[in-house]
């Protein structure tokens, strides 16, 4: 199983994060880090320190050469997605092509009411984003871009310079929800992330995705499946999780790192990740 890690900007500081990415920078093993987007931390204090996804992949990016990166995911409502179109297009360029988009259709309420910004319902959340991913793609991909939908409204747009990769940079589509999300992905991703839960849950997911592909038309072996691993502090528990969303189909563990962040926890994980041959 193909092996990644998450550290999210949460509950830490800029260092310890930076020392852990160079660390895993030259572990072959780690093919991507990843971190979130969000305001303020999430699972814990609310309050608590919390840097800003997109600046913090920018600098990481400079800070590392080999690793893949991204955040899991990006909020849609945070920001126009012709301006996260032209941020991704200049940060897989700044990268060296090493850029994985991730988004979503956003969820967190106390930090989007507090900044004003809104939510919307399901449906809303849900309509938005498919709008959001077709604008991203047009943007990323062609010359020019003209849209008209409920939400964003785009007349010959550019985005210039475009990315390394192309068409595009990999879409990576992290949820759960079954009849719109899931559909979602299978319409635009090459990426799904499962966001975590029971082995049994993650293979009735799959086989929703498979569903929708099936539907549309498109192949399943086209889209990666992952899944977040929580990191509890044994390595060898960890890899035999991940082992066990191998067997169910899934192809990349993403081992989510508690703070505090330390390079420590690398090493060990490599090798547990190693043993599972």
């Amino acid at each position: 199983m193909r092996l990644a890690f998450k550290t999210a900007p949460q509950d830490t500081n800029w260092d310890d994060m930076l020392e852990v990415w160079r660390a895993a920078d030259d572990i072959e093993l780690f093919e991507s880090g990843w971190l979130f987007d969000h305001f303020y931390p999430i699972f814990s204090d609310p309050t608590g320190p919390c840097l800003e996804g997109w600046v913090t992949l920018t600098a990481l990016a400079q800070a590392t050469k080999r690793l893949r990166l991204g955040t899991l995911v990006t909020g849609i409502h945070y920001r126009h997605p012709a301006v996260l179109a032209n941020m991704a297009a200049t940060l897989d360029i700044v990268s060296g092509g090493r850029l994985e988009i991730g988004i979503g259709a956003g969820w967190n309420e106390e930090e989007s009411g507090a900044y004003g910004i809104s939510v919307g319902t399901p449906k809303e959340r849900s309509d938005r984003f498919e709008e959001a991913c077709e604008v991203i793609i047009g943007l990323l991909s062609d010359d020019t871009t003209s849209f008209r939908g409920t939400y964003y409204e785009l007349t010959g747009a550019r985005c210039n310079p475009k990315p390394v990769q192309r068409p595009h940079p990999p879409i990576c589509i992290g949820g759960n929800g079954e009849k719109r999300t899931l559909r979602t992905a299978a319409r635009f991703a090459q990426h799904w992330n499962f966001v975590g839960g029971t082995v049994e849950e993650f293979a009735h997911k799959r086989e929703v995705l498979h569903e929708h592909c099936a539907n549309l038309g498109r192949d399943p072996e086209e889209i990666l499946l992952s899944s977040h691993v929580r990191h509890e502090g044994d390595p060898a528990a960890t890899a035999a999780a991940a082992a066990a969303l191998a067997a169910a189909g899934a192809g990349l563990a993403i081992v989510y790192l508690r703070p505090p962040h330390t390079p420590a926890v690398l090493e060990p994980l490599a090798e547990a990740f190693s043993a599972l041959g």
